[in-house]
């Protein structure tokens, strides 16, 4: 195994490092957290508009303590939901923008690994198209 994508971001010891820590230590994080721990992204959907993605932060929240108990660091990245019901005139229109949203904030984000979190037609294949982007 390689070295983890995090540690770029986090593990230096040079003035990106810093600057990295620093930014996460104005969220609340503690010098803990960089230990060499995985970091991981909870991509969600959550979004009232969409039924079908509206319960997605309870279950977010869920994941993010999971994660904290297997000795990982979660972050939460909101990305768009396509809700059939309301988005007019289809929410097929927005599914290549969904997966070119989840495949930029895995890879510009300092992730080790990603849940995906969606619901409906539109959004859980568009989460998986950018997952594997």
């Amino acid at each position: 195994m390689g070295e983890r994508r995090s540690a770029a971001w986090f593990g230096g010891s040079g003035r990106a490092g810093m600057i990295h820590r620093s930014w996460m230590r104005s969220q609340g994080f503690g010098p803990e957290v960089f230990d060499g721990r995985l970091v991981i992204g909870i991509a969600t959907s959550s979004s009232e508009p969409a039924q079908c993605n509206a319960h997605l932060d309870r279950i977010a929240e869920g994941v993010k303590r999971g994660v904290w108990q297997a000795g990982g660091l979660p972050l939460a990245l909101p990305t768009m939901a396509t809700g059939e019901t309301l988005m007019r005139p289809t929410s097929m229109l927005y599914r290549d923008l969904t997966a070119l949203e989840v495949e930029e904030l895995i890879r510009a984000n300092p992730l080790d690994g990603v849940v995906l979190l969606s619901g409906c037609d539109k959004t859980t294949p568009a989460m998986l198209m950018g997952a594997v982007g």
